[in-house]
């Protein structure tokens, strides 16, 4: 499920500039608790922190690490669930695509589908 545009214009106050954002999604950490947005440029993997009440508005950066850095793989045992810089976090299943596109992008771009619209 893509995220509205006002929670992208947020996040990207946070990362300095204009930057295109290829790739965001919410977690949590593990066992509920502190809400986070992962924030996907083609340069960098930042993590937003959002606190434990709200999960559209973020108030720092929880850490930023190189883009060569895989987020996955995710488990999807009992819940989806991946360790990404020594955390482990849980995600929605409906966002466990997107963070196999965005390692995807990065280790294995042949296995994305081709842009049917890249002139837009």
């Amino acid at each position: 499920m893509p995220l509205p545009g006002p929670l992208r214009r947020r996040c990207r106050e946070f990362l300095g500039g204009e930057v295109e954002i290829r790739y965001v999604f919410p977690a949590l950490s593990h066992a509920g608790g502190a809400g986070f947005l992962f924030v996907v440029t083609g340069e960098r993997i930042t993590v937003l922190c959002t606190g434990t009440f709200s999960r559209t508005r973020p108030s720092g950066v929880w850490g930023s690490y190189p883009r060569e850095r895989r987020i996955g793989p995710v488990s999807t045992g009992a819940g989806a669930s991946f360790e990404f810089a020594g955390t482990v976090f849980e995600v929605d299943d409906e966002y466990v695509p997107v963070i196999n596109a965005a390692d995807a992008e990065v280790f294995d771009p042949g296995s994305l589908p081709r842009d049917p619209l890249p002139d837009l």
